[in-house]
């Protein structure tokens, strides 16, 4: 974005401010400033008037000027074509030193004497305007023969150029820049008012145009006709400012329009009259939206141009257009880049612009164009407008004075709050105590919530106004699922790694094939991956325990005696309902050779993986196994039960299957991870006396289980009995068909120490009941 301090002084008041404290302003206000470029007319170059010009007798491209100073006439050889057409031109008199060095001397030319040059702007070391000499007019101020143009402060000005971010389209014009500097510098902004030189055409739009609105339309536009009479001069200010720029162009009529939306931010569409006029010669505009949701300006034939994105080609009004229409238009652009994201559409070069946020004040843009047209006498206007608003819900956020300032880090009076905001174009209203209601302007679409007011007041008090302070990290108590979530999972595999796993994280899909083979679920073909990573990986998971095993494997072959592994993952059943579960594995060797086992570690059994598991999870009660997949060995499988719900199994390894993946003894467990979710309990009062210990051994039925003599106990609901679980198990020929089951009692009472009455009445009672559920006999 290219800005000239002359060019931004229509706008705010900056004569007392230095280039230096600009170029401080815009990077503060996050205007990042790329370079600067400073315009020095060197001294002697004065304004002269071309009072005759002859040609040379000596040379067809040379003419003889003869050029009033004010102070004296000189005769200057010109080889500029243009120089016929010129009255007051740049002199560079004898002794002027150009940019470039040169000194101005007194010469002939082709035996005509010369004293001084005729200069081009380029020559000056101007921007580029054009081939030929530069010919002045009172754009630049006004024109006294004789003057240094040094003196000029629209010549000698200075160019900056300014990185703008992507949100910032409001800053895309000259207008916006100002805008920004008023607020830093708490100066207030220079409105576009209506001038007196404009010269309108007695005939109203009305009679001449009809505009047609079809449907809801979300574009805004407003429309005026003009007449072009001939040739004319664009003014010499704004095509060295739009050179500057980068955006002098061949057509005059185009300069124009380019010069007011780069000064505005307002974008225009010039139109050639006639592509409007149906067949009675009468200029109708039709606006209404596509098909495919394109907000679009269509003439009386049906030839479409995009509102925001593209003007036809055919429809472009140049220099000799006779009659001009003359289109400001806006559109949100949130809602522009919607509609256009997924379309391959042709665009203009002020998509850039549209797209980013333009100027949504359609009647400034209008004023500053017909301001700027009349006053060069370029176009004659006709009186009135024909205008389409799209009625916008004006966005007011409410701003805790006490939050923005703990944002911020720094208290900010909210006086000051109100004054910058206001000066950025916000509308701020006092609600209550501490609390501002900001109503976002139009031209702003990228501010949304706190934060964004934040960044604005920040960046125009200034960075470095913060006081420095150590970082303060205040965290609100978390009371949510997720995190108690995370704090069960914590001490999961804090404890899983206490007993010796190692945490194992795989891929959420699975070998279909070898799932199939150990009786899990696959999911249901309709509910299948489209595209697998690799045909091993074909499906999502159903259990954690199959690729587990394959990384059992693979440690395995590295020699690996001890395999102790665990994992918590999602899993998925066959309609692809997703579950969370917990594995465990432990392959090999139960603990590292050592000089207690003397270099010769026994494997793992189930007691030991037992007592592991419980150390990670807690309490947990076994039955019976009644889940049937191949990895559960026949004799060796059971039930995990929590809190009377059967929430997963655990099992040593099939042989088979042990077989397959080439392990030695190995126990694996999978559990339901709701199951170990911490739940609230009531604290049990505990006892001050001295517990019992009661050893009972009974003969019960071989086939009977623990689980029918331990729920036949816990009938008796007897207060006393703290706690019971088995400690031995023997079987012998001896014994036939029964084994020998011996039990362990706590037995204690929170009143007072038991004596033996009291202890064998418990006893009795557990014993009788035994003898009568399940066919015990004391041994």
């Amino acid at each position: 974005m290219i800005v000239t301090r002359n060019w931004l002084n229509e706008f705010i008041d900056i004569k007392e401010t230095s280039d230096e404290e600009l170029c401080i302003a815009f990077n503060a206000i996050g205007l990042e400033l790329a370079s600067t470029q400073k315009f020095n007319i060197p001294n002697k170059i004065v304004i002269g008037e071309i009072i005759s010009c002859e040609k040379h007798p000596d040379a067809d491209k040379l003419n003889v000027c003869m050029v009033d100073l004010g102070f004296s006439k000189r005769q200057i050889v010109c080889g500029a074509s243009n120089v016929v057409d010129a009255k007051y031109v740049a002199v560079a008199t004898i002794g002027a030193i150009m940019p470039d060095g040169l000194e101005i001397k007194h010469t002939k030319l082709r035996g005509v004497e010369s004293d001084g040059m005729i200069c081009s702007a380029n020559e000056l070391g101007l921007p580029n305007i054009g081939n030929g000499i530069m010919m002045l007019d009172e754009s630049i101020g006004k024109l006294e023969l004789g003057k240094n143009l040094n003196e000029l402060p629209m010549l000698n000005d200075t160019v900056f150029e300014l990185e703008i971010t992507p949100n910032r389209g409001d800053c895309l014009s000259v207008y916006g820049v100002a805008r920004d500097l008023g607020a830093y510098f708490g100066k207030d902004l220079i409105e576009i008012k209506e001038e007196n030189n404009s010269k309108k055409i007695k005939l109203g739009i009305s009679r001449e145009a009809t505009l047609n609105v079809q449907g809801d339309i979300d574009a805004s536009v407003e429309i005026k006709l003009a007449m072009q009479h001939g040739d004319y001069t664009l003014p010499l200010l704004c095509m060295i400012r739009l050179s500057s720029a980068g955006l002098l162009e061949k057509d005059n009529l185009q300069n124009i329009s380019q010069y007011v939306m780069h000064t505005t931010g307002v974008i225009f569409w010039l139109f050639d009259a006639d592509y409007f006029k149906n067949d009675e010669s009468k200029i109708s505009i039709d606006i209404e939206k596509s098909e495919n949701s394109l907000n679009c300006i269509k003439n009386p034939f049906g030839k479409l141009s995009i509102v925001g994105v593209e003007q036809n080609k055919d429809s472009i009004a140049n220099s000799k257009t006779q009659q001009v229409i003359l289109v400001a238009q806006y559109i949100n652009p949130n809602i522009l880049n919607d509609i256009v994201s997924d379309k391959k559409i042709e665009k203009d070069s002020i998509f850039y612009n549209t797209s980013r946020g333009s100027n949504p004040s359609l009647e400034s843009g209008i004023l500053y164009m017909t301001n700027i047209l009349s006053k060069y006498e370029i176009l004659d206007i006709y009186d009135g407008v024909l205008s389409h608003k799209v009625n916008t819900e004006e966005k007011t956020i409410l701003i805790d004075c006490i939050e923005l300032n703990s944002i911020i880090g720094q208290e900010i009076d909210r006086s000051t709050v109100s004054n910058i905001l206001n000066k950025l174009g916000f509308k701020v209203s006092s609600k209550v105590e501490n609390v501002i209601g900001v109503t976002i302007p139009q031209f702003r679409p990228d501010i949304t919530n706190i934060q964004d007011i934040a960044e604005e007041i920040l960046r125009i008090i200034g960075i470095d106004t913060i006081e420095a302070k150590p970082l303060k990290i205040k965290e609100n108590p978390h009371r949510d699922s997720k995190i108690s979530e995370y704090r069960l999972k914590k001490q999961i595999r804090n404890r899983a790694t206490a007993v010796g796993f190692y945490e194992t994280i795989s891929y959420v899909f699975s070998d279909a094939a070898l799932q199939e083979k150990y009786n899990f679920e696959n999911i249901k073909s309709e509910f299948g991956l489209l595209n697998p990573i690799v045909t091993e990986m074909n499906v999502l998971r159903s259990t954690l325990l199959i690729n587990m095993l394959s990384s059992a494997k693979r440690n395995s072959n590295y020699s690996k005696k001890i395999i102790p592994i665990f994992e918590i993952g999602s899993i998925f059943d066959e309609n692809r309902i997703e579950s969370e579960k917990i594995s465990f594995l432990w392959s090999g060797q139960k603990e590292l050779e050592s000089v207690s086992n003397h270099g010769k570690p026994e494997n793992i059994d189930m007691s030991t993986f037992l007592q592991k598991i419980g150390f990670v999870v807690g309490n947990f009660d076994l039955q019976e196994c009644s889940f049937k997949n191949a990895l559960l060995h026949p004799y060796q499988s059971a039930n995990i039960v929590i809190d009377n719900k059967v929430c997963g199994f655990v099992s040593k390894l099939h042989p088979d299957t042990q077989d397959d993946f080439d392990l030695s003894d190995t126990f694996v467990a999978e559990l339901d991870m709701d199951a170990l979710v911490q739940k609230h309990t009531l604290a049990n009062e505990i006892s001050k006396f001295q517990p019992s210990i009661k050893d009972l051994s009974i003969l019960i039925d071989k086939d009977l289980s623990f689980d029918s003599i331990k729920k036949v106990i816990e009938e008796l609901e007897c207060e006393k009995l703290n706690s019971f679980y088995p400690i031995d198990l023997y079987m012998d020929k001896s014994l036939g068909d029964k084994k020998s089951l011996t039990i362990r009692f706590a037995i204690q009472s929170l009143e007072k120490t038991l004596d033996d009455s009291e202890l064998e009445d418990v006893m009795s009672k557990i014993l009788d009941s035994l003898i009568q559920k399940s066919g015990a006999t004391l041994r």
